[in-house]
């Protein structure tokens, strides 16, 4: 179900501090009741699919970008770089859910960006190599030593999982409203394994790094989240155990089951990749003059391939659709683009360079009337279009494009510097864009509304999309990372990039053999 996930997504990040937080049970609610409503469309937005049985797809891009492309976006990721590493506590390596501002929780998926981050700010030259090490180091070490139990108030984590949100005084859970998630424990984990394999220099420090990633992720115990269909739930907590929401369909929880298949301590069976594809079939079908599997927000076709290149990669359900998860994912940019090129909601400033829905704050519950209409505006939410439904309410999030530059920089390059230049400092300061502006949003008091704040799990698809769009820096560095290697082959994934690295994962599990053999051997000797 589409909206199982979109809702549930609320939860990865809060409302605007003056709004206060809503609790993942808030939303969980939230999603029950719009499962059961079923599509929907806001402020008079209708879902638009194409009849024809002939549908257009995007064609390999030939786009070249100029100078001033080139230009615009180092400074974009020079300036989202150091949001990372100005907002990052340097003495625990905990990282805000939204900075500025003067809320009290760290975000742990926010903590995966950011350990990512500072390879890349490494390697850039925005910081040196050694700074990289010891921020990663202290990070690292602070988590390792953080405690795991089922108590309620004294813990960060259970089963090697962490809880969404913790407290930025002392890394405990923030509150008993707060659940021990699975996919924001598997966006930390995506920077922590990131760790393992970008430091791989001969030196103490390094060597660390490289044990306490393994340590780290050697501890998430992923049979634990799985429920007897073998899908992994979406979190769990002391207070009323597993939620009964779980992943499946395309999504970003794609990052769950491959992490989860390539773990050496508590893996997953290959039974699971294919419950979590089974509902693929549901979510195929026309949008916008794309065919592609749906899901409404950018931000589910924007987190796994953040650190994952699917370019060339096929599992059974790709192959027998002819398509690959980053082709399909390009379609989809292609028709949110195509939507906003409609505006069927006729919400203003919309059109071919002008575009973008996902996960983001909003201007505010409110519903106001503008130009003789009723229109309701939202505060934070997953704003969306699909074949599904289509949630909008103006709002735009720059990171809907700038998480789409590797799949579509025709589109996604001239949206961002046409909303930078059409909007100005009110949306593009000291870290890069804002999480959110909408044109359509008058108050009396400025032209449209525009946040004041930049939120984590919003930065990071820009930082790392751009870096993989410039270089390939972050897909490099995990095609290297024998966890995901072996994830994604048992997964059933062949081709491309992935050809050459059967010897990695057989070098891996070949070094663990050998381990469980002398540890049994030194059992049986004691």
């Amino acid at each position: 179900m589409a909206l199982r996930r979109f809702f549930a997504h609320g939860k990865t990040k809060t409302s605007q501090p003056a709004r206060g937080r809503k609790s993942g049970r808030a939303f969980v609610s939230l999603l029950m009741l719009c499962s059961a409503l079923g599509g929907m469309q806001v402020g008079g937005a209708q879902a638009a699919t194409t009849s024809s049985s002939v549908v257009a797809r995007p064609a390999p891009s030939s786009f070249r970008p100029d100078q001033t492309d080139r230009a615009f976006l180092a400074d974009l990721e020079h300036r989202t770089f150091q949001w990372f590493w100005e907002s990052a506590d340097p003495a625990t390596g905990l990282v805000p859910d939204r900075y500025p501002s003067d809320q009290t929780q760290s975000s742990v998926a926010s903590i995966g960006f950011a350990l990512t981050a500072y390879g890349i700010g490494a390697d850039r030259g925005y910081i040196n190599r050694q700074q990289a090490v010891d921020r990663t180091l202290t990070t690292l070490r602070y988590l390792w030593k953080l405690p795991q139990n089922d108590t309620p108030d004294k813990a960060s984590g259970f089963h090697g999982f962490f809880y969404h949100f913790l407290r930025r005084d002392n890394g405990l859970r923030l509150g008993a409203d707060i659940e021990l998630s699975s996919i924001d424990t598997a966006l930390l984990m995506q920077g922590v394994l990131f760790t393992g394999s970008y430091y791989t220099h001969d030196s103490a420090s390094e060597a660390e790094i490289r044990d306490l990633a393994a340590k780290l992720f050697n501890r998430v115990d992923w049979r634990w989240m799985l429920r007897p269909d073998n899908r992994l739930s979406m979190g769990w907590s002391p207070e009323h155990g597993f939620l009964p929401n779980y992943w499946e369909g395309y999504n970003e929880g794609m990052m769950l089951y491959v992490m989860g298949l390539g773990s050496t301590t508590h893996p997953l069976d290959p039974t699971s990749w294919q419950a979590w594809i089974s509902t693929n079939k549901n979510r195929w079908g026309e949008s916008y003059g794309q065919t592609f599997l749906n899901f409404a927000p950018l931000f589910g076709h924007q987190y796994t391939h953040a650190w994952i290149d699917f370019r060339g990669i096929k599992d059974d359900w790709s192959r027998s659709a002819g398509i690959d998860y980053f082709e399909n994912s390009r379609r989809a940019v292609y028709a949110q683009q195509g939507y906003a090129t409609q505006n069927p909601g006729k919400w203003q400033d919309y059109g071919p360079n002008v575009w973008g829905l996902t996960a983001s704050d909003g201007p505010a519950e409110t519903t106001k009337v503008e130009n003789g209409q009723s229109r309701k505006f939202m505060a934070y939410t997953a704003r969306g279009v699909g074949r599904d439904y289509t949630l909008d309410d103006g709002t735009l999030a720059p990171t809907a494009a700038g998480g789409s530059v590797a799949f579509a920089p025709e589109l996604a390059i001239p949206a961002l510097r046409t909303m930078k230049d059409k909007y100005g400092d009110r949306i593009y300061g000291t870290y890069g864009f804002v999480d959110a502006f909408n044109p359509s949003y008058h108050d009396g008091k400025q032209a449209y509304w525009a946040d004041d704040t930049y939120i984590g799990i919003d930065q990071g698809p820009i930082l790392l999309m751009v870096e993989n769009w410039r270089d390939g820096m972050v897909w490099n560095t995990m095609k290297d990372n024998p966890i995901i290697c072996r994830g994604l082959l048992r997964a059933g994934f062949r081709g491309g990039w992935l050809s050459t690295r059967h010897t990695i994962v057989d070098h891996d599990d070949a070094v663990r053999l050998k381990q469980q053999q002398t540890q049994q051997q030194q059992t049986h000797a004691g």
